[in-house]
């Protein structure tokens, strides 16, 4: 949006009928022309995510789960695209729950497994499964991560995911809009596994539920499912008015005790959010009122609220395409127009731990580079979170990146430590880190770049339109705002 002027058990074989590998559909035909009313699932879905060694995580598994666990399961393993899977006949012998290689517009039902196939993305769209292909470019394919988000977007708090034994990291740059939606994340204990890398990442997240040998997940997921229970989500977690005031009344005494204000918060989140963290403290799913009494008594419990409300959503380069396209297209008309005496400004709003910040460094940094010219960069970043902010300040972060990073640009801006890669002085000298709530505070003002892609989605209609309005007095004339995928300037101009 460009601105104007301000204003194991043996033998145990597949016997239901049909149980049989379904052939690959023509993803030029989309049987989705019909379903675009279905609804999401009713009951649980499982995502199982695997790699090097999963097949027999994923067949232990299925040894251990029963045959009507009121569930489905969709299992996306890392697998060679040009060859055909035998997932389906393999795991056959360890489930008689129906095995199915997943199909264009295919509805989702319990007691099924559905397989994806090799060289596709799977995810669920409509209600139904959607496959598509993967992102060409230079990132790494991330299949785990793809279904993750997607189960996120439509199936929400009914959404587990089971990370099994794998090497690299995907999967876990997904976790956290799981956890925004309300879902749960399970992974296999890592000294079990063969491959103990993908394990291992999802649990330095910090978002994940339990950690627990391949025997005892069956379990953990009949307790997930049991507080997610098997009705609509309209008929089981409706709030009253009454309920209404009490979620209120949980936000001031959040702000209280915390400092911080989601006053501005759209209700569905707030009322997730709560829920969620209701549930895991074992009350009923709309126990307002006792869990308001807890919360005035358990400082750690009101951090954990605030924790959960405040989960950070991000990577780096995070959505291919859009970093894609301000390379190709925006950034080089900033910077030809741009007066030499002046430093390009960008300011990243809700940067969270910094990875977006830093991924639109790198690319500004090179589009000036490419363009010869000799102008400045500036890169604030603001956030409300002051954990995040001292994350994004250290610009430290885990081995995982490289999965997320071209190589070049890691070998340039980043170098390796023990544990992890560091920001290079050169790039990190670009950036100020703030806490800034955007809301409240003043705005950064002659910004050339405004990037807000994780946050209008969470606010009410007349908050969105206070940020909109804020970020069009703090763009130059000209200027650019970047919004997320799923959001909107709204009624603006």
């Amino acid at each position: 949006m460009k601105a104007d002027s301000h204003p194991d058990r043996p033998g145990r074989k597949n016997d239901k009928e049909g149980n049989r590998t379904a052939k690959r559909s023509d993803l030029g035909t989309s049987q989705l022309a019909g379903t675009k009313g279905a609804s999401a699932p009713k009951f649980p879905i499982v995502a199982i995510g695997a790699s090097a060694g999963g097949l027999d995580a994923a067949a232990k598994l299925f040894d251990a789960i029963p045959d009507d666990p009121g569930m489905a399961f969709i299992l996306v393993q890392h697998l060679d695209p040009n060859h055909e899977s035998q997932m389906a006949e393999l795991l056959g012998t360890h489930t008689r729950m129906r095995i199915r290689q997943a199909e264009e517009g295919m509805p989702i039902e319990q007691d099924e497994v559905y397989l994806c196939p090799p060289g596709r993305y799977l995810g669920i769209r409509f209600g139904v499964l959607h496959l598509s292909l993967p992102h060409n470019g230079n990132h790494a394919r991330l299949p785990i991560d793809f279904l993750i988000r997607s189960l996120s977007d439509e199936c929400g708090s009914r959404t587990v995911c089971v990370i099994l034994s794998g090497t690299g990291s995907d999967g876990s740059g997904a976790l956290a809009e799981l956890k925004k939606s309300g879902g749960h994340i399970v992974v296999q204990e890592p000294e079990e596994a063969e491959y103990d890398g993908m394990p291992r990442s999802a649990i330095l997240t910090g978002l994940v539920d339990a950690v627990a040998p391949l025997a005892r997940i069956p379990s953990e997921l009949a307790s997930i499912a049991k507080r997610i229970g098997t009705t609509t989500p309209a008929s089981t977690d409706v709030v009253q008015k009454d309920d209404l005031a009490e979620i209120q009344a949980i936000i001031a005494l959040l702000q209280e005790k915390t400092g911080q204000d989601f006053s501005a918060y759209k209700r569905g989140t707030l009322e997730r959010r709560i829920q969620r963290r209701i549930g895991l403290c074992g009350l009923p799913t709309n126990a307002f009122e006792r869990y308001r009494e807890e919360l005035a008594g358990n400082d750690a419990e009101c951090n954990l609220l605030a924790d959960d409300l405040l989960i950070n959503v991000t990577s780096f380069f995070r959505d291919p395409p859009v970093f894609e396209r301000l390379e190709r297209e925006i950034l080089p008309d900033l910077i030809r127009d741009h007066a030499t005496d002046q430093a390009l400004r960008v300011w990243v709003v809700g940067c969270s731990t910094g990875e977006e910040a830093y991924s639109l460094a790198m690319i500004c940094r090179d589009a000036i580079m490419a363009s010869r010219r000799d102008i400045k960069l500036q890169v604030f970043a603001s956030d409300i979170d002051p954990q995040a902010i001292a994350t994004a300040r250290e610009g430290a972060y885990p081995l995982s990146i490289k999965d997320e990073i071209p190589p070049d640009r890691l070998a340039r801006y980043f170098v390796q430590e023990d544990d992890g890669y560091r920001v290079m002085p050169g790039l990190r000298g670009s950036l100020v880190f703030t806490v800034h709530d955007v809301i409240r505070d003043p705005p950064l003002s002659r910004m050339d770049l405004i990037s807000c892609r994780n946050l209008l989605i969470y606010l009410k209609p007349e908050a969105q339109a206070k940020v909109v309005s804020l970020f069009h007095f703090g763009l130059r004339e000209k200027g650019i705002l970047l919004l997320g995928l799923a959001e909107t300037p709204g009624s603006a101009g």
